[in-house]
Order: structure tokens, then C-alpha cells, then sequence
């Protein structure tokens, strides 16, 4: 392999955020892993999905997302992948990715164009203002194994993973449970955040575990709130597809271009919506800033009363009613009379609900009426800042000016078995090596990014070696920190109290690091492990196998283990 492939096959086995956003077809492949993995395929026996089939596209989604949010938490630390440094990622990229590019669109080499994080410190955010302005997190994007293996850590009840991580892992299952096409689905990833467009029903969004519908979107709710954020202040930075992706910062694209029209005018139907008193409400609930402009209206015993909008807004707290929505005439009783007011309150704008102002506007009209109805409101120009910015979100795409390859779809169903859609994925790798792998060079209609899926799926009986072992002994620090002051042979004596199963069927391996976290491996993981470790150390290493057994030498000490996975392993490349 020349060194970008090398580099691309072995960035298919850690999936660091990094990797993905500069090989952008690493996205993909994880979903793809994911929908090979037999893991989400038992989620159909599990009987909250009973009769399942027989939902509405909708409900569906719904069912998946209750499950997302049983079975899975988020995470996102600094201890269970370690940590790296600028200067050595950007030595590993440095040959084919725009470096000054690279710092203005990726959070970890010095993006802050979302301004909330820009304010706040990203790097105290993410605990990293105790370490050296150059190092950097492996925050790396999880197979649905390693998700599940989070139960086996201390302090986890259940599987866990970060944003990229959960929205491959909504992508897979929407498409394995919910049967939702693939080419309804749409991953988006922005510097800071990923998150899933669905083009069912007006369009749904996951975000982390969970998912977001249109009605959602402009309910003015904390958790809409956090939803919007990366839709509303980042450029998303790439998308992928199951025909290919297009990136911000290449000019060549993948994507099938009419499809990416499509998921364009979808998307940004979903973020514009008309005006009523029920959405004016929602906006002012958001933005709450703005409640001190108004006072609320409305008829009780036959006369008129009037409420300061943010003391409204307060007896929301702790009531199923909503200001705007149906409920809101039952919210009016339950306020208290000492703080209705019997005249209008001075300086305060009168808003209420049968005005005919709030009878469905698009969003022009509606200012239109506004400003005819309140004219002191043109002196508060935010206020129609941000209620644009409310009501039509403007999303920063990559741009169409980009040179498109013919698609390479990737054509499975939901009605496929698992065993149909590995073997189609199988018939369309790429496997010849000995020439440079490109989207635009596709051989027998081969497909890289379904070669790259067996890669991050570890089916090492039918992947090379070489980018196998470039990843687990240059980015597996967790495991090589965690014995640092521990001899080898206690490291040995450790990890052979552990289970003896690994986290991946068949013959997939883990990498060091995942064995280490979740204290378990097949007897060649271990080995693997601690060939990681000795070399970290600048020991010799050496290794013979008489399957089951594997001999590892480092150092003068020799260790034995057993392995159950019927793979016989290359030889290793020597130690830097």
C-alpha cells in the first residue's frame, strides 16, 4: 500500500474523529460494519420490536430510539482512549491533507466557530486545559462490540459511545430494525458533532440517543435547544451516504449529486416552518431573552388579564401545560391572581392567542404583520435576528461546486438476510492491493468503502495484516499507560485472570486498548496486547504459533497464550 492507503486501512481499525473527517469514506464503512454485525441483527428477537413490522415508518423510528436510549448512554471521556499529540497526527497527515484548512474546520486542531463552545473554553470543556495546548484526545468512533462491551467497565450499567459512534449505530439500526432504505439515510458530521438525517415522515434527526421530528425541532425546549446547536452555528463539515459523500474540504465528491439535491431540499424543509401563536410562543420560550418585551393577554371572567411573559413562562415549570399549544387555556387557571394584572402593563407588547396577527404566516409575512403591530419592536434588532434564525435555519452544506464521480451505490435491502448482504459486500471489496486505492478508479465496479467495512468490522481472516498492526502499536496508548509501572510478566499474569472471549465473533479481533478497557480478550488479543506493550518499551519481540498456542518472546521473558479464533498470525513488523 502507499502511505495514504496504508494510513486510510489502518485509520478503518481505531476510527478516531480525526481519521474519519480526513478519510470521509471511514463513516460508511462503520455503518456498514455495524449492519454485518450479527449484534444489532438480535435486536430483532428482543420483544420490545414484536409487531414492529407492522408500524408506520414513524413509530418505527420511535421503537428504535427507546431502545437507543434503554441500552446505550453517552460518553465521551478522556480515559478510555488516551491521548495523542498535534504534531503527531499532523506528521501522519501532513503529505495529503490542507493543513491551515484542517485548523479552521476540526475541533482538535483549533476550531472555535461555534460560539457557546468559543465562550465557554473548548479544551476546559473537554478537560483538556490540564494537559499541554498540543495534546489532543483518540476520541475513537465504536463498533457496536466495543459499544456493548461498556457494560464490563466499572460505573457502566449499560453500553455506551460517543456522537459518531451512536449515529452509525442509529444508521445501521434504522436500517436492520426499522427497515428504514438506505438511501433514506444521511450522516452528517460537523467539527464538533454528529448526527443523522432520516427522510421519512417531514424528515427526523438523531441526536446522540436521540431523535428529534420537525414538531421537536421548534418546541423552544432545553433539549431542542442542544439539538440546533450544530445545525445552527457549524458548518457540517461532510455527509455520507449510500452512494458516497461529499466533504467541505475536498473538491472532488463522491455523493450521488441528485441524491445530494434531494437530502438538501429535505433538510432544509425541515428547518424552516410558518408562524402561529403556538410557534411564536415556542420561539420566546427559547429564547428568553426576549419574554421581558411582552406581556400575555388573555380572557378570564368575562374581562381581560395580563401577565408579564416571563412570569408566565415560570408556571410552566412543573405543569404538563404549555404556553401556545392546546393546553395553554388550562395553564392560564392555574396562575395565581396576585400575578394577573386587571390593565394593560405599561412598555410591554400585548400578544394573544385569537389576534389575528398569529393566524399561519411564512416567516416574511409574519415580520410584515409584526412591525405594522409593534413598530418600537424595529428598535430591537435582534429580536428579528433571532427569530429568523429560529424559524428558518440556514444550514452551511458543502458546496455542489465539486467535481462528482459517477456513484458507486452501495444496494442492499432491509428484506435481505445478514448472511446476503455480507456476502454482496464481499462481491464488491476491493482486493487486489498493489495499486493505489480511489474513489474515482473503481475496478469491477469495486467498491473501497465496502472493503473498508470489513476493515472496521476486524474480519481478519479476509483484511491485510499490515494497517491491523499499524494501529494496535501506534495508537493503543490506554494499554501501554495502564501497566506502565507494572513488570511483563505481571502485565501477563493480569490480563490471563481476564476472560479468555473477546468482544467480536468469529475470527474479528479487538485492539489492545479494547482489551484492556474491557478486561477480556481471546488468547491472541492478549498476545497482541502484549507485544504492544513490550514494544512501547523497546524490548525485541518475537512470536511463534502452534495454534491453539501462541508464543510470545520480549525481552527474556517468554509468556504462552491460547487462542479459540482460528487465525494464523503474519509476521510482525519489527520495532522502530
Amino acid at each position: 500500500m502507499d502511505k495514504k492507503t496504508l494510513e486510510k486501512y489502518s485509520a478503518a481499525f481505531t476510527l478516531s474523529d480525526m481519521e474519519i473527517f480526513i478519510f470521509p469514506d471511514l463513516l460508511y464503512a462503520l455503518v456498514l460494519a455495524n449492519i454485518m454485525s450479527p449484534e444489532i441483527w438480535k435486536w430483532r428477537d428482543d420483544p420490545w420490536f414484536a409487531g414492529i413490522r407492522k408500524m408506520g415508518p414513524l413509530k418505527k423510528i420511535h421503537r428504535v430510539k427507546q431502545y437507543v436510549m434503554d441500552h446505550y448512554n453517552f460518553n465521551l471521556d478522556l480515559e478510555t482512549w488516551g491521548l495523542t499529540d498535534k504534531q503527531t497526527e499532523i506528521n501522519r497527515f501532513s503529505e495529503f491533507v490542507d493543513l491551515e484548512m484542517l485548523s479552521r474546520s476540526n475541533a482538535l486542531f483549533g476550531y472555535e466557530g461555534d460560539k457557546y463552545y468559543f465562550d465557554m473554553d473548548i479544551r476546559r470543556h473537554f478537560g483538556l486545559d490540564k494537559f499541554d495546548s498540543d495534546i489532543i484526545p483518540y476520541w475513537k468512533t465504536e463498533t457496536v462490540e466495543a459499544m456493548n462491551a461498556f457494560r464490563f467497565k466499572p460505573n457502566h450499567d449499560a453500553g455506551a459511545g460517543e456522537c459518531v459512534s451512536l449515529a452509525c449505530l442509529y444508521a445501521a439500526a434504522l436500517f436492520v430494525v426499522a427497515e428504514v432504505p438506505l438511501d433514506k439515510i444521511f450522516l452528517m458530521g460537523t467539527p464538533l458533532h454528529s448526527q443523522n438525517f432520516i427522510m421519512v415522515d417531514e424528515g427526523v434527526l438523531t441526536n446522540n440517543r436521540r431523535i428529534v421530528t420537525k414538531s421537536m425541532w421548534y418546541n423552544g425546549t432545553e433539549l431542542s435547544a442542544l439539538a440546533r446547536r450544530a445545525l445552527e452555528h457549524e458548518q457540517v463539515t461532510y455527509i455520507a451516504h449510500n452512494t458516497g459523500w461529499i466533504h467541505s474540504m475536498y473538491p472532488e465528491a463522491t455523493i450521488d449529486r441528485a441524491a445530494y439535491g434531494i437530502f438538501r431540499e429535505k433538510l432544509s424543509k425541515f428547518l424552516e416552518t410558518p408562524i402561529d401563536f403556538e410557534m411564536f410562543m415556542n420561539f420566546l420560550r427559547d429564547y428568553s431573552r426576549h419574554q421581558k418585551l411582552f406581556q400575555l393577554c388573555f380572557q378570564c371572567q368575562c374581562s381581560n388579564r395580563y401577565i408579564p411573559l416571563e412570569k408566565a413562562f415560570g408556571y410552566e415549570h412543573g405543569s404538563k401545560n404549555r404556553l401556545g399549544d392546546k393546553t395553554g387555556r388550562k395553564l392560564y387557571c392555574e396562575m395565581d391572581e396576585e400575578d394577573l394584572y386587571l390593565q394593560p402593563i405599561d412598555h410591554r407588547y400585548r400578544i394573544y392567542h385569537e389576534d389575528e396577527l398569529f393566524t399561519v404566516k411564512p416567516y416574511p409575512a409574519f415580520i410584515e404583520t409584526l412591525k405594522q403591530n409593534f413598530p418600537g419592536l424595529e428598535n430591537h434588532a435582534e429580536f428579528f435576528t433571532d427569530l429568523k434564525k429560529f424559524v428558518h435555519t440556514v444550514p452551511r452544506l458543502p458546496s455542489t461546486q465539486k467535481e462528482f464521480a459517477a456513484p458507486q451505490s452501495i444496494t442492499i435491502t432491509p428484506d435481505q438476510t445478514r448472511e446476503q448482504i455480507i456476502e454482496y459486500l464481499s462481491s464488491i471489496r476491493i482486493s487486489n492491493f498493489q495499486f493505489p486505492i480511489s474513489n474515482f478508479q473503481f475496478q469491477n465496479q469495486s467498491s473501497s468503502v465496502a472493503d473498508l467495512a470489513f476493515y472496521a468490522g476486524r474480519y481478519m481472516d479476509s483484511c491485510d495484516w499490515e494497517p491491523f498492526f499499524k494501529a494496535a502499536f501506534e495508537r493503543n496508548p490506554v494499554a501501554v499507560e495502564l501497566f506502565r509501572e507494572t513488570t511483563l510478566m505481571n502485565v501477563f499474569l493480569q490480563m490471563q485472570s481476564w476472560p479468555n472471549e473477546s468482544i467480536y465473533d468469529g475470527n474479528r479481533l479487538a485492539l489492545p486498548d479494547e482489551v484492556v478497557n474491557f478486561q477480556r480478550g481471546d488468547g491472541i488479543e492478549k498476545a497482541i496486547t502484549l507485544m504492544n506493550i513490550a514494544r512501547s518499551r523497546h524490548l525485541q519481540v518475537s512470536f511463534k504459533q502452534n495454534h491453539p498456542i501462541i508464543h510470545v518472546h520480549a525481552g527474556d521473558d517468554h509468556f504462552e497464550f491460547v487462542s479459540g479464533k482460528n487465525l494464523s498470525i503474519p509476521q510482525i513488523p519489527h520495532s522502530k
